[in-house]
């Protein structure tokens, strides 16, 4: 729409020096101050008005042209009207645009509705006014007049475009947001077909409503459109509503809620709700034979503890970009939590193809990753399952893959093992292992069985190692090697060494309410260490009357030591105060982190009995843990002692304590009391 442009470029308008030119020049406008409409010219840029007939500072209730060329009229205008006036200095400058609206004016702060047509002109200094003409003041209900306010303040764009995408009308909402005038429907869409689902749905049904991806004059937009058809209130042809809300704060908001609800946080992988999403779509959709590969870090947890968390971090970020890179598009990683992922396979690939695929996964794994100076080489471990979606539960697929990482974690990790009957069968013998033995601590089935530890100068039995066994009612005694792994692995360690440590207590106060000098060594495993129920155990007992804490001697390996070293130096501070003895088992077999051994408050280091079995060869490895030992002033124990040459050696060497075959096996308490009641103690 154009209108012809008046050219007032030659002459000055009211207002600052304008107000001193000759009144020849005003006699240019004297037409205009004749007419009986009400005009006015506005500076866009400066709110103000710069020339106004009678009727028009009528209209504003100024006293004459003077007084309304002085009024600041950004007092009260809104941000919309202003971005409204702004709008409108664009198209009059690109499109020689006009415009006929119904504005409601504020003179006074009276509301006066009015119809105006809005138009292009040249101030006198060159920039772009606006040339206001009301050709209507006649009484509007109510009603009309907040309509016309609603449409020109929302922030709803509302365009009516004829059927065939001819524009037709935008509201103040939607020319500020279009780009240009965008004369044609189709313009808005980044997407032609979303264009073309539209217009073939306002066909058949006379409406639609879809979120989409749409050109504006800040570029690309989130709208939430409404499209209805109707009919030109003009010309009566067939023409389209468009109603459309700014909704890409909100689109980007959900979209993140999505991908947060759908992914792991630290390594941006799915995660377990949603690949079982997808699982259960491959179902529906009676997918092919499928491969679920689960895999996790060997000895992650000594990662963070030697290297820090943040090492960790770093580690478990660089195997899912290494596993991202080497699976397809359609295939899924995620992460299940701590350092276990899983891939799904869709379309299993044929059997040599997906063992090259497993080795080039573990190759790549175990690519050095580097932190600065830091760097770490790891190796993971690999359960795979195959299956057919339609069969199989997707919780049963994900127990078989962890059934087979945990064979190839048992068979000495880096490895990979594939699911089958043979392995399936294995896993429900143990789970029945688990079932019994969870049933034999609720039954009382475990005892404590006793090894005496023997003072070499003296030759005295001056301590016992509390040493669990299961009396089992069909298979008998069962050995510790055959149940505390999977204690360790369920958790129900906890229960068998509370039960462990508040029975060897016992034990304590009857041995001294029966007057016997005798002290005791109770193993605590990591697991049971990290928990809270050792604290309160020993707590209790040491409140109890007659109870002699410093003859209770807690064992723990030196893995019990790595980790958060201020949090667990301050847990054994906590023990030791409370009067009980620390204990390094198996000293030399594990991380032997000399270290701690000053930092932590230590009574006695056992050496371990893979070393006194291969005595004299290994005779200077226990010449320094004798050494040491005795520096830190902590008592010396050699365990597993088994001949009369390993007793001399020791003998010989200073240690001060040994326990072992030698002297006795283990032994029931009934056994071992016989025993002290015949050697003086």
């Amino acid at each position: 729409m154009k209108r012809d442009q008046i050219d007032l470029s030659s002459a000055s308008l009211c207002g600052g020096p304008a107000v001193q030119q000759d009144t020849v020049l005003r006699d240019q406008y004297s037409l205009i101050r004749r007419l009986k409409a009400p005009i006015w010219i506005f500076d866009i840029d400066n709110a103000r008005i710069v020339f106004a007939n009678a009727p028009g500072f009528a209209l504003w209730q100024a006293k004459d042209e003077e007084d309304l060329c002085a009024r600041d009229l950004t007092e009260n205008m809104s941000p919309t009207v202003r971005r409204r006036l702004q709008q409108y200095q664009i198209d009059f400058v690109e499109h020689d645009s006009f415009f006929t609206e119904q504005w409601t004016l504020y003179p006074n702060g009276e509301p006066t509705s009015v119809m105006v047509v809005y138009s292009g002109i040249r101030l006198d200094d060159g920039r772009m006014g606006m040339f206001c003409e009301v050709f209507d003041q006649s009484e509007n209900e109510p009603e009309n007049i907040r309509s016309a306010e609603a449409l020109l303040h929302t922030d709803v764009m509302i365009t009516q475009y004829a059927i065939k995408g001819e524009l037709l009308y935008m509201n103040p909402a939607a020319r500020n947001a279009a780009v240009g005038s965008q004369h044609v429907f189709s313009d808005i869409f980044l997407d032609r077909e979303d264009y073309e689902n539209v217009m073939m749905a306002v066909n058949e049904s006379g409406e639609h409503r879809l979120v989409t991806k749409v050109n504006t004059g800040v570029g690309a937009r989130w709208y939430d459109i409404s499209v209805k058809r109707c009919l030109d209130a003009v010309t009566g042809k067939p023409a389209v509503l468009v109603t459309a809300i700014d909704v890409s704060e909100l689109k980007v908001a959900r979209d993140k809620a999505r991908y947060l609800a759908d992914r792991d946080q630290l390594t941006g992988c799915y995660n377990r709700a949603y690949i079982q999403q997808k699982f259960e779509d491959l179902t529906r959709a009676q997918s092919g034979k499928c491969a679920l590969l689960y895999f996790d870090i060997d000895k992650f947890k000594k990662i963070n503890d030697e290297l820090g968390h943040e090492m960790g971090d770093i580690v478990l970020k660089q195997l899912a970009i290494r596993a991202r890179k080497l699976i397809r598009s359609e295939d899924l990683l995620a992460r299940l939590g701590g350092d276990e992922f899983v891939i799904l396979l869709h379309e299993m690939l044929p059997p040599d193809e997906l063992a090259q695929k497993v080795n080039d996964l573990q190759r790549a794994f175990g690519e050095p990753i580097r932190n600065s100076a830091t760097h770490v080489n790891v190796t993971v471990s690999v359960g795979v399952t195959v299956f057919e979606p339609q069969e199989i539960e997707f919780d049963t697929a994900l127990r078989n893959a962890d059934i087979a990482l945990y064979i190839s974690k048992q068979s000495g990790r880096d490895q990979v093992t594939y699911y089958d009957d043979e392995i399936g069968a294995i896993d429900k013998e143990r789970r029945l292992i688990e079932a019994d033995i969870k049933r034999g601590i609720e039954e009382n089935e475990f005892v404590l069985y006793y090894q005496p530890r023997v003072n070499l100068r003296s030759g005295r039995t001056v301590s016992v190692e509390a040493l669990v066994r299961w009396i089992h009612p069909d298979r008998g005694i069962i050995m510790p090697d055959k149940f505390i792994p999977i204690c360790e692995e369920t958790g129900m360690i906890e229960d068998l060494g509370e039960f462990v440590l508040k029975t060897a207590c016992r034990q304590a106060l009857e041995w001294t309410h029966a007057g016997i000098n005798m002290g005791i060594s109770i193993n605590i495993s990591p697991r049971q260490f990290q928990g809270k129920r050792l604290i309160d155990a020993l707590k209790e007992f040491a409140r109890t009357p007659d109870f002699a804490c410093q003859k209770v001697e807690l064992e723990i390996t030196e893995n019990v030591l790595f980790g958060d070293h201020q949090q667990i130096a301050k847990k054994l501070k906590d023990i030791v105060e409370m009067g009980y003895q620390i204990a390094i088992d198996d000293f030399g077999t594990g991380y032997s982190n000399l270290s701690y051994i000053s930092r932590f408050p230590l009574n006695c280091i056992k050496i371990d009995k893979s070393f006194v079995s291969q005595l004299p060869e290994s005779g200077p490895i226990i010449r320094l843990i004798l050494s040491l030992a005795k520096q830190v002033g902590a008592t010396s124990v050699a365990e597993g002692v088994e001949t009369q040459a390993e007793y001399d050696w020791l003998f010989a060497e200073g240690c001060n304590q040994v326990q072992g075959y030698y002297f006795s096996k283990p032994v029931p308490l009934s056994e071992l009391q016989s025993s002290l009641e015949n050697c003086p103690i």
